[in-house]
């Protein structure tokens, strides 16, 4: 079974950083990108940043310039390092993970359990 573990949320005053971190745990043949989501109260679940297995990384306007995806490809983890925080960015954060399954080596997706992050003005 494919699991996904984040860290790294928590209360921050305005113009500050936090560091997220997910781990994928489980057999997997392969990952094909993860990715950063997140959902404020009352409003749709939105894309944060993506991240390919070859590096490729693609951003949602409002964070450009702000936040900054990677990953540990040897340890199925992925980072979001978020600097110049604004009381916008509060939400539940979300990791997701598109992988192929070990043994039909079709294509499936895992959400994580999500993490807050609060960003006081």
């Amino acid at each position: 079974q494919v699991q996904l573990a984040e860290s790294g949320g928590g209360l921050v005053q305005a113009g500050g950083s936090l560091r997220l971190s997910c781990a994928l745990s489980g057999r997997i043949f392969s990952i094909n990108a993860m990715g950063w989501y997140r959902q404020a109260p009352g409003k749709q679940r939105d894309l944060v940043a993506t991240i390919t297995s070859g590096g490729s990384t693609n951003y949602a306007d409002s964070v450009k310039g702000r936040f900054t995806i990677s990953r540990d490809n040897a340890n199925n983890t992925v980072y979001l390092q978020m600097n110049s925080l604004k009381p916008e960015d509060t939400a539940v954060y979300y990791c997701k993970a598109n992988y192929r399954n070990m043994w039909t080596r079709s294509s499936s997706s895992s959400w994580g359990q999500g993490t807050q992050v609060t960003v006081s003005s």
